[in-house]
């Protein structure tokens, strides 16, 4: 790699901007500030003198301050910040007119308004000098503008490098991600001085220069030049769409050598017996299996049989069967000889797997030997953190010996002391709930690399498993099992409709007399507390969302509400939370499945897994506090049964709100594929690489999963072909040290723990 790429900015920038960039931005290299990329660009267009501005137009202005101040709005919340300025003295009144300079009326002042424009309040002070764009409007006969695009200038842009008025004029503005104490201006300014010091033409391209030539891309030192100090907008769309391709590329060869070196890899081979367990389960079946089921499974018991670790990503809707599928796996592992353990995200979906699997084995469930040895029954066992100590010390006894051949458990599983016999097969639940490392700590409990299956219940859009997924081979469930009755999803909006808050208890009531029984969802235990949302969900990210110092629903409080409520007077009802006593929730969970409490009052632990046949409404209180595939995974607890299932969505936010959207987009469908896609485009993509897997910081720049789809297809193929024919990229040096570069040792691990 170049040296130029790891050199101090403050050899490029000196050692006081270099020191301001550091403190703000955090970058300390030539790589990090050439990398910090432009978020938009703004068009100056023409540029318009303040006495001869057009109504209900376009317009681009340079102007001074002449005063600001900042007022709270009366009629509702925020504040308005107004900023009067001038035409800029010594180019009063100038506009460009066909590349003529015209010179207009008297300078003249305009009033600039900016709601709840806090940055505007800090920047435009008395004095300062800025280009402002935005569509002019009139308020009481006044022409101004309202929430303008603007940029702080500090030189006169018309004497930047002898340029003349016209090119200037054309030359689109690049808008940095900036903070408050370090404008756009500023560290354009910075990269503007290393564009002009660092040695551009000596940058390693990570992109063969077949490729390039194929796709016809920018050098990298002009694209560098380009996408920071564009002439036209053609200049930085060219530049970012070699970047684009390039970062899709390192992505996706990191990627492509990570599936060939698990190839590399010696697993132990589980090949299907004859007469064993699985052969027993499947005779012994009520049902038939789907098509889809069939296939997944053929799938699954051929990669087993390898002497190659499978490392496979099942998704599939909400009751589609994923279980039975993971389950015929196992036992095709456990009668070759090994052991398979399942990993849950919660005590409450571990239980219910450990009953629902030993209630679905039958009689093949029993306390004999591994079923290797004896081949008549299987083990299986519950580790979780808050059992009893005897009942703990017997299932790693069981775990430890062989014993067991199925081990359920939550992160229990992953403790120092918990250790396997011969473990074959690990399969990880609503993987989404589990960080890289967790995944990584039962896989080294392994002999030799261990069979991986990953379950989803939220599917993925293609784009998004081939980014974060990459590594695994996906197999799909789309088809629901006979007798799955579908859902209606509806919006509550208590805003316009506060009457409709009465009618949703009179409806549970006719549920329950209907001799149904119902789910009631809240955001939180107490009034002291988030509830219990996995990691990213309690605040969905991206909508700009407050409370507004509204009580959200409380699980405590509903209970008590509920217990008063005429239309449910006599109804048995029970709360159930991740703070109880975990005898006190699985004996909730038992009454409930057996029909002795009617109504459930719950956080989101009856997520995934719970399955209660009976029950056909689902009440969800504050439901826009929850995600996209939160809400699809709750309402899924529903219609189970083969009676039809409906789910309430219930906010008190107004109509139009921006979190009424994931609402919306949920009531719309139960296309679990499409609402992956808008969840995705409201939470982002998160650090596709790193542990965080939805919302925050993308690692990506400026590839989008969704919009780019077509470009990370390309990618993967030309990262296939390169590493096939290469694996260790020792003829394609820039790659390899671009990877190196790209994944950092957290990133790396990741896609090593898989």
């Amino acid at each position: 790699m170049s040296a130029e790429l790891d050199l101090a900015l403050e050899r490029r920038l000196g050692k006081r901007s270099a020191a301001v960039i550091e403190k703000h931005l955090g970058i300390t290299t030539v790589e990090g500030l050439l990398n910090y990329y432009p978020r938009r660009y703004m068009s100056r267009g023409e540029l318009s003198p303040i006495s001869d501005i057009p109504r209900d137009e376009e317009v681009t202005l340079i102007a001074r301050v002449l005063s600001s101040s900042t007022r709270r709005m009366q009629a509702r919340r925020g504040t308005i910040t107004d900023v009067v300025v001038s035409d800029d003295d010594g180019r009063q009144g100038l506009r460009l007119v066909g590349g003529t300079e015209y010179h207009g009326k008297a300078p003249g002042t305009l009033k600039i308004s900016f709601f709840n424009g806090y940055k505007a309040q800090a920047e435009l002070l008395q004095g300062r000098r800025a280009l402002f764009s935005g569509k002019v409007t009139s308020f009481k006969g006044a022409l101004g503008l309202t929430n303008p695009d603007y940029q702080l200038l500090d030189d006169d842009p018309f004497s930047d490098g002898g340029r003349d008025p016209e090119k200037m004029a054309a030359m689109p503005i690049p808008i940095y991600p900036a903070t408050g104490k370090l404008p756009s201006w500023k560290i354009q300014k910075a990269v503007s001085t290393l564009l002009e010091t660092a040695d551009l033409d000596s940058l390693p391209d990570p992109v063969p220069a077949d490729i390039a030539a194929r796709e016809k891309f920018l050098s990298i030192a002009q694209a560098y030049r380009l996408i920071h100090e564009p002439e036209s907008v053609a200049d930085w769309q060219q530049a970012r769409r070699r970047f684009r391709y390039q970062e899709a590329l390192v992505l996706q060869s990191a990627l492509a050598r990570r599936r060939a070196q698990l190839a590399a890899e010696e697993a132990t081979a589980r090949r299907p017996v004859a007469e064993g367990l699985l052969a027993r389960f499947d005779a012994a079946l009520p049902f038939t299996l789907t098509a889809g089921q069939a296939a997944v499974g053929q799938t699954l018991a051929d990669e087993l049989a390898r002497d190659v670790p499978m490392n496979r990503l099942l998704q599939g809707e909400v009751g589609s069967g994923k279980t039975v599928v993971a389950l015929r796996a196992m036992l095709q592992v456990v009668d070759a000889g090994g052991q398979a353990a399942l990993l849950a995200p919660t005590e409450v979906l571990a239980a219910q797997h450990f009953e629902s699997i030993r209630r679905t084995l039958g009689p093949l469930s029993g306390d004999g030997l591994l079923g290797g040895l004896d081949g008549a029954s299987v083990q299986v066992s519950l580790l979780t953190g808050s059992m009893p100590t005897a009942a703990r010390r017997q299932a790693l006894l069981d775990a430890a010996s062989g014993t067991a051949g199925i081990v359920i458990g939550t992160h229990a599983l992953l403790s120092d002391n918990v250790s396997f016999y011969d473990l074959g097969l690990i399969v990880v639940d609503e993987q989404h709930r589990f960080g890289v490392e967790q995944r990584d700590a039962l896989r080294a409990k392994a002999r030799k690399p261990p069979h991986l299956l990953v379950m989803t219940a939220t599917p993925i859009p293609r784009t998004v498993a081939m980014t974060v997924f990459g590594d695994l081979e996906t197999s799909v469930l789309d088809e629901l099992p006979a007798g799955r009755a579908p859902i209606a999803t509806h919006l509550v909006g208590l805003a316009e409709n506060p009457a409709w808050a009465g009618r949703i208890w009179a409806r549970a009531r006719e549920e329950v007399d209907a001799g149904h029984q119902v789910y009631v969802v809240c955001p939180r235990i107490g009034t002291d507390d988030d509830g219990d949302f996995s990691p990213g969900e309690a605040a969905p990210p991206g909508d700009g969302d407050s409370d507004g110092g509204r009580e959200l629903a409380s699980v405590t409080g509903v209970v008590e509400h509920l217990a008063e409520e005429p239309a449910l007077s006599g109804v048995p009802l029970a709360a159930l939370h991740g703070r109880q006593e975990p005898d006190l929730k699985f004996g909730v969970m038992e009454d409930f499945a057996a029909n002795r409490i009617k109504l459930l009052v719950s956080t989101t632990v009856i997520e995934v897994g719970v399955d209660v046949h009976n029950a056909t409404l689902m009440v969800i209180l504050d439901a826009d506090r929850f995600g996209i595939s939160q809400l699809h995974q709750l309402r899924g607890r529903v219609g189970r049964g083969g009676l039809p299932g409906t789910c309430l969505l219930v906010t008190s936010l107004e109509a139009g709100h921006p979190s009424r959207r994931r609402l919306e987009a949920v009531a719309a469908t139960t296309d679990g594929f499409a609402l992956s896609e808008e969840d995705l485009k409201l939470r982002r993509e998160g650090d596709i690489l790193g542990a965080s897997q939805s919302g925050g910081r993308s690692t990506l720049k400026l590839l989008r999963v969704l919009e780019h789809g077509d470009v990370i297809a390309r990618a993967r193929e030309d990262a296939q072909q390169i590493v096939g024919g290469d694996p260790d990229l020792s003829a394609r040096p820039e790659l390899a040290g671009a990877i190196e570069k790209y994944l950092n040792p957290e990133k790396e691990a990741f896609l090593e723990r898989g």
